[in-house]
């Protein structure tokens, strides 16, 4: 495994900081279905990468140049928004949205 795949799986670990069980449960309640960005259904982007991302978290390797694409993508979601924390109760759609990216901030 290159020096590159590896940064970017240890990278997306530190990102994702709720286990497989955490995150499909809270996929299942109606706040994190709240919140996201909508392109033409039902479901949001982020809810949809919350799925995928139980995926990866259950893959041990033989990781996809496709899983490695989305891994960044959640990398680089998680600390653009962990950029923008409100002031005050974190209970919040922000929280909301972070948490349907695999990321719970009152962790």
């Amino acid at each position: 495994m290159s020096k590159d795949i590896k940064t970017v799986i240890d990278e997306f670990h530190q990102a994702v900081n709720m286990t497989p069980k955490e995150l499909e449960s809270w996929l299942d309640t109606d706040e994190s279905q709240t919140v996201g960005q909508k392109d033409g259904d039902d479901e949001s982007i982020g809810h949809k990468s919350g799925r995928r991302i139980i995926q990866l978290l259950q893959k041990k390797d033989d990781y996809t140049n496709d899983d490695l694409s989305h891994m960044k993508k959640v990398i680089s979601y998680v600390h653009r928004h962990l950029a923008q924390q409100p002031s005050g109760d974190l209970d919040t759609r922000w929280c909301y949205s972070l948490k349907n990216w695999g990321h719970d901030p009152l962790k």
